[in-house]
C-alpha cells in the first residue's frame, strides 16, 4: 500500500523538476534562425584601442533567408553585442559559450539597441568603450520581439567563430593624468611637511 502511494509522488516530483527546468531554461541558440546580415568595419586580425578607436556596424533582413514568409513580423528590436571569439575563451569560464542564452557569457558587451527597420539597412557608429578587456572579438546581433525575447540573430563570423574576429587592446594601469596627479599631491605633501617643521623650530626657539 505505501509503495503504491510513493510511485506517484516520485512522477510528480519528476514532472516538477521538468517544469522546473522549463521554466528556468532560456532560449536556445542552436535554434534562432540567422536571419541577419551583418557587417562591422574591422578587418580581420585588425588591432583596436579601447577609448580611442571606433567601429561601424551595419545590420539587414537576409532576404534569401526570410523567403517564403514574413519572418520579421514579430521582430521589434536588434541588440548588438560585442562577443569574445574562441582563442580569448580558453581556459576562461567567465566567458564560456553555452546554449541557453540566459547562461551563455560569449557575449557581454552591448553595443546598441535600436528599432527593427524592415526593409532597409541600419548602421550605427560604436566607440569603444573604455573599459572593454584585451580579447579578440567579433560582432553578434539578436533580434528580439515584443517581449525582448531573442527570435533570430545575424553575426560578422561563421558558425566556428574562426573568421573577421579583432583585437581590441584595453587600458591597463594608471593613466597619465593620474600620476601627475598623484606626484603634485606628494610633493605637496613634502612642502606642507617641511614648512610645519621650520615653523615649529623657529616657534621652539623664540
Amino acid at each position: 500500500m505505501r509503495s503504491h502511494f510513493l510511485f506517484p509522488l516520485s512522477a510528480l516530483f519528476l514532472l516538477l523538476v521538468c517544469f522546473l527546468g522549463s521554466v528556468t531554461g532560456g532560449e536556445l541558440f542552436s535554434k534562432l534562425p540567422q536571419t541577419l546580415i551583418l557587417t562591422a568595419s574591422p578587418k580581420q586580425g585588425q588591432v583596436l584601442i579601447a577609448g580611442e578607436s571606433s567601429i561601424k556596424i551595419s545590420w539587414g533582413l537576409n532576404q534569401t533567408k526570410a523567403l517564403g514568409s514574413d519572418t520579421s513580423a514579430a521582430y521589434k528590436k536588434v541588440k548588438v553585442k560585442l562577443c569574445y571569439a574562441p582563442v580569448s575563451q580558453q581556459n576562461r569560464g567567465w566567458r564560456k559559450t553555452e546554449d541557453d542564452l540566459k547562461k551563455d557569457k560569449t557575449c557581454q558587451f552591448t553595443v546598441t539597441t535600436q528599432p527593427w527597420t524592415k526593409n532597409t539597412t541600419t548602421g550605427y557608429d560604436y566607440m569603444l568603450e573604455r573599459f572593454l578587456p584585451t580579447a579578440t572579438y567579433f560582432v553578434r546581433a539578436y533580434v528580439l520581439d515584443s517581449g525582448d525575447k531573442e527570435v533570430a540573430y545575424g553575426q560578422t563570423t561563421d558558425a566556428q567563430k574562426g573568421t573577421n574576429s579583432f583585437e581590441i587592446i584595453g587600458i591597463s594601469g594608471r593613466h597619465a593624468s593620474l600620476d601627475i596627479a598623484a606626484a603634485c599631491f606628494s610633493a605637496f605633501a613634502v612642502l606642507s611637511l617641511a614648512f610645519f617643521f621650520v615653523k615649529e623650530k623657529r616657534m621652539r626657539k623664540v
